[in-house]
């Protein structure tokens, strides 16, 4: 019975290994290359911080066939881009455009690397501060002591 059991668990092992995986042909290799690009550039819109080559999401591998079905119809890159921007929303492409409501994202990195600037600056200075009253305090003391001898 065991032996059986064995045999059943390494079936499943060997049939999971052999799972299907996405073949894509294409024409020429410029085709593929823009293929790939296209998948770099484009982000999964269920797993959010992977691109459409990195996703296993059923619909990154949509997503993925239908790349490659634009490209084999002549579509270009930007039509491509555009096409999914126009169904997902701009967060489909790593590099959305500046528009009002994406402003955030592309001012955010900034005022947080600027306000952070300042933080580290206003503390600084008031350490720096503290360091020079203590020494002021510290020599009036010492003068003191040395004028009581």
């Amino acid at each position: 019975m065991t032996r059986m059991l064995r045999i059943v668990f390494l079936l499943g092992i060997s049939l999971s290994a052999m799972a299907a995986t996405d073949i894509y042909q294409f024409e020429t290799p410029e085709q593929e290359q823009r293929f790939r690009v296209l998948l770099d550039e484009l982000r999964c819109p269920k797993c959010q911080n992977q691109s459409l080559a990195d996703s296993d999401a059923g619909i990154a591998q949509d997503m993925r066939a239908r790349v490659e079905i634009m490209i084999k119809e002549g579509k270009s890159n930007d039509e491509i881009v555009d096409y999914f921007v126009a169904r997902y929303g701009d967060f489909v492409s790593y590099r959305p455009p500046v528009t009002p409501t994406t402003s955030i994202l592309w001012l955010a990195p900034l005022l947080l690397l600027g306000s952070g600037a300042v933080i580290i600056v206003l503390l600084l200075r008031r350490a720096s501060a503290r360091v020079d009253d203590s020494d002021e305090g510290g020599e009036e003391s010492d003068m003191n002591q040395r004028g009581d001898r």
